[in-house]
């Protein structure tokens, strides 16, 4: 059965895999997939798929680092975007998804591939450059506080509390401590930072402008993000030969990597995601987000054998504490679009 639900929210699910929001974001929305019941019996426990998506996303640091071992940031971006592709591709002609109609909506697609695919995912591949994978995981857990500064100031009904106040300015404190505030940020590469602050600044904008465009478009919310991808790949297509040359080859572990983060990255994930959507509801999806730099972080140190000093865990967990407030909402009001993060 195809998604019915277009996107009308900022969802704080996808931060890894810059796909369009999956649900409306908000603990009472209708799923944007309904699985078919025969189809729903045989996938696996939603606790597994869960891990599983929480695994992939986390690992997407990763793989990044080992990409750009082989090929630049560009090349890395490029095949990434292609190898998601193929997946959706594939998803959307099995389920026999229609592509969206309307040049209005291909514009809008075309603006959102850049905020949600193209831009954030040649930042972090250049800011993978000069920083560790840890820190890039971390930098992207801002999002969601990112998410809610933007909304505050961009969706009029998303209206400030106390508490999700309280949670921007945790989240902003810890990263200040990430970066190590006290010490005059010693030995931080302010560039590759930078640029991975600012990928984590591009989702929430790329859903805001989502939520004001798309909503309503008619399509499917698989059938959205698939175009959406095409486009990324196209946009990067057209760029990556202006500043970069072919490879010299195609060294097999970095190959590896660049396929395994586009295919498993930012093509299953997405269809994992809406499937736990689906099941468990956008509140219990959207915890995923939590685990992602833990996860980052863990492998970053032992498979890539990075330094992790006491400040940057301290600072990461105080991230997500801020994250979690922000997503937080007063009891017996319903929510109506969480300003948060889609990778």
């Amino acid at each position: 059965m195809s998604a019915t639900a277009t996107p009308k929210a900022i969802s704080p699910v996808a931060p890894a895999s810059g796909a369009l929001p999956a649900s409306e974001g908000s603990t009472t929305d209708t799923p944007a997939v309904a699985a078919p019941g025969a189809a729903a019996r045989r996938a696996p426990d939603w606790r597994i798929r869960f891990g599983a998506l929480s695994l992939i996303w986390g690992f997407s640091f990763l793989l990044i680092k080992v990409g750009t071992e082989g090929y630049v940031p560009f090349q890395v971006t490029l095949g990434r975007l292609l190898s998601g592709t193929a997946v959706l591709a594939v998803a959307m002609v099995v389920r026999r998804e229609r592509l969206p109609r309307g040049v209005r909506t291909w514009g809008h697609l075309a603006v959102a591939a850049f905020f949600l695919n193209a831009l954030p995912f040649s930042l972090f591949a250049y800011a993978e450059l000069t920083i560790p994978s840890t820190l890039a995981g971390i930098c992207n857990a801002t999002s969601p506080l990112w998410g809610m500064a933007l909304s505050l100031v961009a969706l009029f009904e998303d209206r400030p509390t106390r508490r999700r106040v309280a949670g921007l300015g945790l989240g902003f404190l810890g990263v200040l401590t990430v970066l190590g505030a006290w010490q005059g940020f010693s030995g931080l590469d302010f560039g590759g930072t930078a640029m991975a602050l600012l990928a984590s600044l591009s989702y929430p904008i790329g859903w805001i402008y989502v939520r004001r465009t798309l909503a309503g478009s008619g399509s499917s919310t698989l059938a959205l993000t698939g175009s959406q991808l095409f486009l990324g790949t196209a946009q990067i297509a057209l760029v990556t030969p202006l500043f970069t040359s072919a490879p010299d080859g195609f060294p097999l572990l970095p190959t590896l990597a660049v396929v395994a983060l586009g295919a498993l990255g930012t093509g299953l994930a997405v269809l994992l995601q809406y499937g736990l959507v689906a099941e468990v509801g956008p509140t219990t999806a959207q915890m995923v987000t939590y685990f992602i730099p833990v996860i980052a972080t863990a492998a970053g140190v032992a498979v890539l054998g990075e330094q992790l000093s006491w400040n940057t865990p301290v600072g990461a967990l105080v991230v997500l504490a801020g994250a979690a407030l922000t997503q937080s909402r007063a009891k017996g009001v319903r929510a109506t679009g969480s300003g948060a993060t889609s990778d």
